[in-house]
Formats: structure tokens, C-alpha cells, sequence
């Protein structure tokens, strides 16, 4: 993977949408029993993947979304909060987080030690 700055950009970019992610689902799952509330998702990388696959090249402009998840069933008070999903995608937004500082902390690495081995 060629991580030049642009794409290093865009690596915050997605660390800030997962950090976001987390807080959206930590909300999702303190309103687990509010009568009426909607679970809600933040929409980053499939965003991301949208852009490329219709050939827009500025990234900077993609934003992360907030919505409204209005495909999980509702309980009897109208909430569609499901602990379970909200515990797995936690899991998963924290395996995506790590993946981006993974690669953002190799890429800086590749750096230094070409910065070291130039003297």
C-alpha cells in the first residue's frame, strides 16, 4: 500500500470517523430502553467506497453521515436498539481503528528509518 500524505490524510480521516462511530454506538446503547428512539449508524468508508467506485477523486470532500437505522425492527415501544448488534459493531469499529493506526504507525516508521538511514 502506497501511503503518501494525501492518503495519510485519509487515514485521520477514517481514525475521526471510527472515533465518531464509537460515540454514535455508545449513545445507541445508552438509549437501549428510551421509548421511540432510533438506533443510529455513522457512514464513512461506504461512503468512501462510493466516491471511488463513481470515479470522484477529492476525497477531502466525502464526509462522514449519521443515520437513522430504519431496518432493524422495533420493540413494542418503538426502540430499535439491539444490544447484541451494538456490542458487535462496537467490536468491529474497534478492529477498523486499530487496522487505520496500524498502517498510519508502519507508515511513520518507514519514515524515521529512511530519515535515520540518510545521515
Amino acid at each position: 500500500m502506497n501511503v503518501d500524505a494525501n492518503n495519510v490524510g485519509l487515514l485521520v480521516r477514517l481514525m475521526s470517523a471510527a472515533t465518531e462511530r464509537g460515540k454514535v454506538i455508545a449513545n445507541n446503547v445508552a438509549n437501549e430502553s428510551t421509548p421511540g428512539y432510533k438506533r443510529q449508524v455513522l457512514s464513512f468508508e461506504e461512503q468512501l467506497r462510493s466516491a471511488l467506485d463513481s470515479g470522484q477523486r477529492d476525497l477531502a470532500k466525502v464526509q462522514p453521515q449519521l443515520l437513522q437505522d430504519t431496518l432493524t425492527p422495533a420493540s413494542k415501544n418503538g426502540n430499535n436498539v439491539n444490544l447484541e448488534l451494538e456490542l458487535n459493531a462496537g467490536r468491529q469499529n474497534r478492529l477498523l481503528y486499530d487496522t487505520y493506526a496500524s498502517i498510519l504507525q508502519s507508515h511513520f516508521e518507514m519514515l524515521r528509518t529512511s530519515i535515520e538511514s540518510g545521515r
